[in-house]
């Protein structure tokens, strides 16, 4: 555990960023590192901080909170918690587009968001909060090793100081770019 060593920054929580390069977009997908099954506030900070993140790097924000379920359709446990991270973020004046519970089909195709008019994302999302550790490292991994698009991260924000861990069986090119994003940081 890192944190034994950094400490988080005030009022935020420590998780894991990915960036995904894919078919000409940038996409940000949290949390890809950290918290098996986090709870609405912690998914909801993990959007505010990643949208942050977006922003410094030149993208305006637009997030989506995924889940196997769109807009609570099927009903069932995991996507309420999602759904009530929303609800978190709709007591905050936060200054950036989000809507959920809606399927990665729906948060990444125009015209499938168009089938949900009451959807507050004016275009599809480029920052993708997953429900859980396990889908996020599933579908980044894959990616990953499919060749779906190039992989950076999991980058860990929140804390302190900058610091990143690599991964087993990283890159040269995935150490490089781990150590110029924790430079980056340190700036």
């Amino acid at each position: 555990e890192i944190t034994r060593v950094l400490d988080a920054k005030p009022d935020e929580h420590v998780f894991g960023l990915s960036l995904v390069l894919a078919r000409d977009r940038t996409f940000f997908v949290a949390d890809t590192a950290v918290h098996e099954t986090p709870n609405p506030t912690q998914l909801a900070d993990f959007a505010i901080q990643t949208a942050s993140v977006a922003r410094r790097m030149g993208h305006e924000p637009r997030v989506a909170f995924l889940s196997f379920s769109n807009f609570g359709n099927p009903m069932l446990e995991r996507s309420s918690v999602v759904r009530d991270a929303v609800k978190v973020l709709d007591e905050q004046n936060v200054p950036f587009e989000y809507d959920g519970d809606m399927g990665v089909d729906v948060a990444l195709n125009k015209e499938l968001l168009a089938l949900y008019p009451f959807c507050r994302l004016t275009g599809p999302a480029n920052v993708l909060i997953m429900p859980g550790l396990h889908t996020s490292k599933i579908s980044t991994n894959l990616l990953h090793e499919l060749g779906g698009g190039t992989v950076i991260g999991p980058m860990l924000m929140g804390l302190s100081k900058p610091a990143q861990i690599v991964p087993m069986g990283a890159t040269v090119s995935d150490m490089v770019n781990m150590a110029a994003l924790a430079a980056h940081d340190a700036i």
